[in-house]
């Protein structure tokens, strides 16, 4: 029996030095189709988690932009003489979604952007350009003008979202530095307050 095994190691040592053997080998196939297939896998989970969180950050942004333009709508930050500081304070403290913005926002970045006008037509809605600094930090001032009753008035609120490159060459960034900007907008007529 000792025998018979000992036969038996030698002929697969001598098959496996066989470049026919080799092969016609089936022993790690999965292991090499799992290898050549894993790296476009992983980049696509990547890519899909990515861009999944951006628009839900998207969204978020939205909601709470829309929550906090009510309280422009109705006149009570004119009425309270409420500062772009404050306003921005009430975007991340007192909205309804206001855990969902701590959690997803560094609310000290957010950029918040009132203008008021007129009528309806001359409203701009258009996505403000970003000029950055030599720190790389953004150099625009954005102005807070709430309006009067019966203003037309445009909320803008905008956050530099950190945008991860992912594998193969996938990239949400819109903004020279990397990042991607998202902005929500609310465009409305204050109330007579």
């Amino acid at each position: 029996m000792l025998a018979a095994l000992r036969q038996r190691l030698v002929r697969s040592a001598i098959g496996l030095r066989s470049s026919r053997h080799f092969a016609l080998c089936r022993k790690g196939a999965t292991a090499l189709e799992f290898a050549l297939v894993a790296a476009p896998f992983l980049a696509l989970l990547v890519a899909l988690f990515e861009t999944a969180l951006v628009f839900f950050a998207g969204r978020v942004l939205d909601e709470v932009t829309e929550e906090a333009s009510r309280y422009i709508l109705t006149g009570q930050a004119q009425q309270s003489n409420m500062t772009q500081a404050q306003f921005q304070t009430y975007l991340c403290t007192s909205t309804n979604t206001a855990a969902l913005v701590s959690a997803l926002f560094n609310c000290n970045n957010l950029m918040v952007n009132v203008e008021n006008y007129t009528d309806f037509a001359s409203a701009s809605t258009s996505t403000p350009t970003l000029t950055f600094n030599n720190n790389g930090q953004v150099s625009n001032t954005w102005t807070y003008s709430p309006g009067t009753p019966g203003s037309i008035v445009v909320v803008q609120v905008m956050y530099q979202w950190p945008i991860v490159l992912g594998p193969l060459g996938f990239n949400l960034s819109n903004l020279s530095n990397g990042n991607r900007l998202l902005v929500s907008t609310a465009v409305f007529k204050t109330e007579p307050y």
